[in-house]
């Protein structure tokens, strides 16, 4: 009969296996260079101040949250991630 000894490990090395997968897919944030690209496109939309921009890797689109429009209005958007163009504000 197996001892909790032996179990343990096994259990540890099994959670393990699972969480990997997700941590391939973790969203990331930008580059100097990606993020200087991103924050013209905002302020050129009419956007005067955001909050977190990260690469969506589950949507494969840039994220920005609470970007501020020129009427005050808060908005979420996605980017599409090659022309940086606004494919979703919510």
């Amino acid at each position: 009969m197996p001892t909790i000894k032996r179990i343990i490990p096994s259990l540890v090395l099994a959670a393990a296996g699972l969480l990997a997968p997700g941590q391939l897919l973790a969203d990331r944030a930008p580059s100097p260079e990606e993020r200087s690209r991103i924050e013209t496109v905002l302020r050129n939309e009419g956007f005067s101040n955001w909050g977190k921009i990260e690469l969506d890797e589950d949507d494969d689109v840039w994220a920005v949250d609470d970007a501020y429009a020129s009427d005050g209005r808060k908005y979420d958007l996605k980017l599409d991630p090659d022309t940086l163009a606004i494919i979703e504000p919510d």
